[in-house]
Order: C-alpha cells, then structure tokens, then sequence
C-alpha cells in the first residue's frame, strides 16, 4: 500500500480512501494539472492479472460515456512500472454504507427520495447501454449536499464488452448481499439486475437491515435463489402494503415477472399508491425456502467437491502405480 507523500507516477499520494477486494483508492495530487483526484491502483493480490488493465480501461471507457451528475466522471487512465491505474474526479462526501448505517430506516419519503435519485443515474447508464451490475451502498457517494454519485464501473456491461475473467473474483460478478438470483447464477444479467440491487436498497433504507442475512455468503446466496422477500409493511411501522408490493415487485427471484426496467421502477417511486396489491398475495403463497443444505447451490457445490476428490485419488492412485 502507498503511503502518504508517496510518488505513484505524476501523482502524489494525500490519502488512502478505501481498500476493495481488487483496488486501493487514493485520494492524490496530479503534479502536472495541480488539481487534486482519486487515484484506484490494483492490490498486491490483483497485479500480474492480465485482465486488470482490461477492467480499467472497460471502467474509464463506461465513465468517459456517461454525462450525470449522479455518476463519477472518469479523468485518465494508464500505467507506471508494469501497474495500470484510473484516475476520476474527486467529490467531496461519505461512503452511502456509512450513511445507511447512521440513518436507516429512514422515513419513507426521504428513502424513496434518495433511491429515486440512484435510479436516475442508472436509467441514464442503461439509456447508453450500460449495466452497472454492481449497485450497493460501498459503490455510492453521499454528498453534503445529500446527492448521490454513482461509483466503480469495472463491473459493468456493455453492448461491445466480452466476458473476462478476473483473478480472485468469483464468476458471479457483484456482492451476495444485492446481488440478483440470475447473476448467483452465473448469468450476465440485464436491466433488471439493477432493478434487483435498487429494490434490495430501498428495504434496507426503510428496514434498517437487508431482507436476506446469514452466517455466510453461501447462505445469503441460497436465500436470494429460494428465499420470500419479508413483507415490509408487516415488518417496519408506518410502511404503507403499497409502498411494500413495489420493493416485492422489484425483488422478485424470476427476472420476467420483475419490475421490468428503470422507467418503470421511477415511476413505481413516483406513484407507489398505485403499484397492485396482488403480488403480496403471490409473495405469501410462494414456497418457503429449502433448508440450505438442500438448496441447489450447495448440492452444487458438494457434487463438484466429490469430483474433485476423485480425481485427486485417482491421479494418486496412478502416481503411485508408475512408481
């Protein structure tokens, strides 16, 4: 990790702002502009992936794309001693985590408020072909103006963009916590992979916590595939059963029968007396989840295990027949 007064090319370290599972973010100065910037430089753990560089210049590309106030703009791009790294402008505010963990739940109309001013800044992403794929409250800046900006693109999807593969991150791109029961799947996702993200958000500003928690990422997974979204308005006072049926609609585990993009979540925002009751009546009468170890993701995974472990034995057993 660079240290504070440290030269990383033209720039000179001013502070370390976050560690993420792939990057170090800095907060540096440019010694040619004399401007002051964000600097995000792989992890010791992340350099030498060849597909690295390919995830920041896909970032800068996306970033240099999109024109919102509600999205971070991206500067530059390059390399310094064999390491690449993106450069994007500086804004001044507080992680949306830290926010959540100070202000949730929130009052209904500040919640929904602040996630409609997110969905505009993903609808214009997707207005471009753009899917951020990554949405929660790590990737989202609070300003102390109280506006959101949208942050890390490395994920996202495009018209053009191939599957790559990074070293150290799962082939389900995103966070269990948000992440949409297709992208648990391994699929690449769509519009409402978003519209997933979003609606987990807005049960986590109004319930103070996410719907699905457990002692560890498998079983969070699992219940994002199996599980029934808890009724908001039988779980947090003064949470309306419309207001409720709109966080179910857009948290439904079958892609088609979510809310089916962005304009259609805005409006659900804008108007959730309207959202139809109906779904509550579906989301009670689905099936309760499977207990995990009966789940498909871990009959999955212990079928891979067996495999593995026979061919460990096997190849042993002809090792030690050659001998």
């Amino acid at each position: 990790m660079l240290q504070i007064g440290d030269q990383f090319d033209h720039f000179q370290i001013r502070a370390h702002l976050a560690q993420g599972g792939m990057s170090d973010i800095y907060r540096a100065y440019d010694l040619l502009t004399g401007q002051e910037v964000v600097l995000k430089i792989p992890n010791r753990a992340s350099i030498g992936d060849p597909a690295q560089y390919e995830r920041f210049q896909r970032e800068l590309e996306v970033m240099r794309t999109l024109d919102h106030p509600a999205i971070q703009k991206g500067v530059d791009s390059g390399q310094f001693n064999a390491t690449p790294y993106l450069v994007t402008r500086l804004i001044n505010g507080e992680s949306m985590r830290d926010f959540v963990q100070r202000s949730a739940p929130m009052p209904a109309d500040a919640a929904l408020r602040l996630v409609r001013k997110i969905a505009d800044g993903l609808a214009h992403c997707h207005d471009h072909g753009i899917i951020h794929r990554d949405i929660k409250p790590e990737n989202i800046l609070i300003t102390p103006d109280g506006e959101p900006i949208i942050l890390d693109f490395g994920l996202a999807l495009t018209k053009s963009a191939y599957r790559v593969t990074y070293a150290n991150l799962s082939g389900a791109a995103g966070t269990p916590d948000y992440m949409a029961p297709e992208q648990i799947e391994g699929h690449r996702g769509d519009v409402r992979t978003d519209v997933y993200a979003l609606g987990t958000m807005l049960f986590e500003l109004l319930a103070g916590h996410v719907p699905f928690e457990g002692e560890n990422q498998m079983v969070v997974m699992s219940l994002h595939l199996q599980g029934t979204v808890p009724r908001l308005d039988r779980e947090v006072p003064g949470v309306t059963p419309q207001l409720a049926a709109l966080v179910a609609r857009a948290m439904q585990r079958d892609p088609d029968r979510r809310t089916p993009d962005l304009p259609s979540f805005i409006q659900d925002l804008e108007h959730p007396e309207a959202v139809d009751l109906a779904i509550l009546e579906r989301v009670e009468a689905a099936p309760r989840a499977l207990p995990f170890w009966r789940s498909q993701a871990f009959v999955s995974g212990l079928l891979a295990l067996v495999v593995l472990l026979v061919i460990v034995i096997l190849a042993f057993g002809l090792q030690a027949l050659h001998k």
